[in-house]
């Protein structure tokens, strides 16, 4: 007898959850979750490095009723399972917790106005409350509230793959959720861009982190991983002599070890801080001090006291007394490590304190977050992109006509992409390649212990913690910016000072990548922590994967260009209004443009002026608005001096390097460039000076420095 068709089909309850995507490898359907289950596990669906277990595992059990529990589990699987073309793509399992939660909260509502949550009772009139309650907190954004809304849209669309069916009518008559919920799309970005005085010493500091205090910190942990592998030698040489013997041999290790200390001139290691609140009084000074660091004294011992605390040294039956005359006689030493700390140029003196196993933690998570800082900032990848580099991805080639040396970055975009992900590869700079470099040494343990080739693991990871950094990076990375407020600043000067709303600037992920863009799009002559120039990161970022793929990274930049043409050209109003003189041979065109715009904006003094209308009066002349080095370009093509000097000129944007800004009628000076002018006219009083030049070039280089002169002269003195 034959089966029917229909019932091959496996029950609802029985079918994977994971029916249709694509997964990992190693990872075998029908063993995965399915959709009766108590908990669902979409990890092995998720190829994005930087997702959180906790976002890609759905608990049922938090759902207090059943009859909310069977519905969630089909709106679910619908969702992860069927795509409806013209209407949504199937849901990725990276955003499945999303989709739990938004759904939970539409089905808790329905139930307590039903009493039972039933999708066939529910009509246009419940799910106009259900908008009325989400639009009423007025805390709520539209866009929220639009996001929200769409469970309920999506429950007439996937009405023929719920097995209850969905809803009998097209909510709202078909319009769409975004706009019940009253949103309209804003196209500016609204991730905050980091403030100059927040991102160069920022990014200074995570430099001097990659490029020199790394060599110290994995120093000393190739040290401490020394010191650990002579101690388990020991342990295992010793492991069968009477516990006496061995208390014998573990005090002579330590009398050598402190002999030793006492001929290098250095004390009896304390740690750094007090952890627990542990203090001890030291007997010379009466001072409170960290206490003893017992555990370096225990490693040059021969000893672990976490698996046999009996043997502990500080105990009465191992060597207080040795220990006691050696600090009477030493002193102590914070840290105690014998790795050496570098100078620090700016002061003369070591950068910190010598190591200890606590603070050596520390710093490698803090070096973690400097590398991230770089890698993210100076290639304008994504967090998904940097935190799936992995060991190896770094690669070194000449370019085509063998001069310039090119370094890659091999890595996955995921944006737009299927869910796998999509191989790809950035042009980047030599400190990103430096702090990859740092990274495949800093995460080497970490990742081989885990079996994961990563660049980004939990340094130290423990039973209970997830293995891969993905979201703790905004955790750590705001770690980052307080270690270095407390270690290398004070409360009056710190070192990454605190945003607009005096609070301490909060970074996440994405702010790297719009703050790079709107630098290499309106300061591209700027320089980043003072020694790399946008202009470079911006080449290097557009030979990659940016000018030439779907990542987006070029209609990034585009974007903060028009949003820093209008702020620049809405900071040029406010400095006109306030007295400013505008030099160059645009200059008298844009100050009278400016005037008018001033004169119907009416008698508002120009800082409470409507911002708004302004940014609309003055839109056509931002949009030509282009900085440069010694004078900014209004840009007409049809006069521009730049474009006359190429035979074949791209009348869409100005040839800065060309720039004659004395001469072109499109050159704007303003007191911004006056620091360029003025190392211009430095350098020709110094070439005067010399002796060996011919009275030609005399004669020339006088000239030049009259005409600089006369443009500096031209130009508002620096604020006071």
């Amino acid at each position: 007898m034959t089966t029917p068709v229909h019932a091959l089909v496996p029950a609802f309850d029985d079918r994977p959850v994971l029916a249709s995507a694509p997964l990992k490898a190693g990872h075998a359907r029908e063993e995965l979750s399915h959709v009766g289950d108590p908990t669902w596990d979409l990890g092995p669906a998720v190829f994005r490095e930087n997702a959180r277990r906790c976002h890609v595992t759905v608990h049922f059990d938090v759902l207090e009723h059943a009859d909310v529990q069977a519905a969630m589990r089909a709106y679910l699987y619908a969702r992860l399972n069927v795509g409806l073309p013209g209407y949504h793509p199937k849901l990725p399992p990276a955003s499945i917790r999303q989709a739990f939660n938004r759904a939970r909260r539409f089905f808790a509502f329905a139930r307590e106005r039903l009493g039972r949550l039933d999708l066939g009772r529910i009509d246009q009139a419940l799910i106009d409350a259900y908008a009325r309650h989400l639009r009423d907190d007025s805390a709520r954004r539209p866009v929220i509230v639009g996001q929200l809304l769409q469970v309920v849209t999506d429950l007439y669309h996937l009405r023929d793959h719920l097995p209850g069916g969905g809803f009998g009518f097209e909510p709202w008559a078909g319009q769409a959720a975004a706009r019940v919920a009253g949103y309209r799309h804003v196209r500016e970005n609204r991730t905050p861009r980091m403030p100059e005085e927040i991102v160069t010493p920022l990014l200074a500091w995570s430099l001097r982190y990659v490029t020199t205090f790394a060599t110290d910190i994995l120093a000393a942990r190739v040290a401490l991983d020394r010191l650990e592998a002579v101690r388990a030698r020991l342990l295992a040489a010793e492991r069968g002599l009477p516990d006496a013997e061995r208390r014998l041999r573990q005090r002579a290790r330590l009398e050598r070890y402190l002999a030793r200390r006492a001929r290098q001139g250095r004390g009896v290691p304390i740690w750094t801080t007090a952890h627990n609140g542990a203090t001890r009084i030291d007997p010379l000074t009466g001072d409170a001090t960290p206490p003893i660091n017992a555990h370096l004294l225990h490693l040059h011992a021969g000893i672990d006291a976490v698996a046999e605390p009996a043997m502990h040294l500080m105990l009465t039956t191992g060597a207080p007394d040795v220990i006691r005359e050696a600090v009477a006689s030493l002193g102590t030493e914070v840290g105690g490590m014998d790795t050496p700390i570098s100078i620090a140029p700016e002061s003369g003196r070591p950068w910190r304190a010598r190591f200890d196993v606590k603070t050596l933690a520390i710093e490698e998570r803090m070096l973690q977050a400097a590398a991230y800082i770089v890698c993210a900032y100076l290639t304008g990848m994504r967090d998904c992109e940097v935190q799936a580099m992995r060991r190896g991805c770094l690669s070194i080639a000449r370019s085509e006509d063998g001069l310039i040396e090119r370094q890659r970055v091999r890595s996955t975009l995921y944006k737009r992409r299927s869910s796998a992900g999509e191989s790809a590869s950035w042009v980047t700079i030599e400190p990103v390649a430096e702090a990859i470099t740092v990274l495949e040494r800093l995460s080497e343990h970490a990742a081989r212990k885990t079996g994961s080739d990563t660049l980004w693991p939990v340094l130290r990871p423990r039973a209970v913690t997830k293995t891969h950094l993905s979201s703790e990076v905004v955790r750590q990375l705001n770690a980052f910016r307080d270690h270095l407020n407390t270690v290398f600043g004070s409360p009056d000067a710190p070192v990454i000072p605190p945003g607009p709303d005096g609070k301490p600037w909060r970074i996440t992920t994405r702010q790297f990548r719009r703050t790079i863009a709107w630098h290499i799009a309106n300061r591209p002559f700027g320089t980043i922590a003072g020694m790399i120039q946008y202009k470079h990161a911006s080449v290097a970022a557009f030979e990659g994967y940016a000018g030439t793929s779907g990542s987006g990274f070029r209609a990034e930049v585009e974007a903060q260009r028009r949003l820093g043409q209008i702020d620049d050209l809405l900071d040029y109003f406010d400095r006109r209004q306030g007295g400013a003189s505008l030099g160059g041979p645009a200059g008298p065109r844009i100050a009278r443009t400016l005037d008018d715009a001033a004169v119907k904006l009416g008698p508002l003094p120009a800082m409470i002026a409507d911002r708004a209308r302004l940014r609309v009066m003055l839109a056509s002349v931002a949009r030509t608005f282009h900085v440069g080095p010694l004078a900014d370009c209004f840009f007409d093509p049809a006069t521009a001096l730049c474009l006359k000097r190429v035979t074949t000129p791209d009348p869409a944007q100005p040839l800065t390097a060309l720039c004659e800004p004395t001469r072109c009628p499109n050159a704007c000076i303003t007191a911004r460039h006056r620091p360029a002018w003025e190392r211009a006219a430095a350098d020709a009083r110094a070439h005067l000076r010399e002796r060996r030049i011919s009275d030609l070039q005399r004669q020339a280089l006088q000239r030049e420095l009259d005409r600089l002169t006369a443009v500096i002269a031209g130009i508002d003195p620096p604020a006071p």
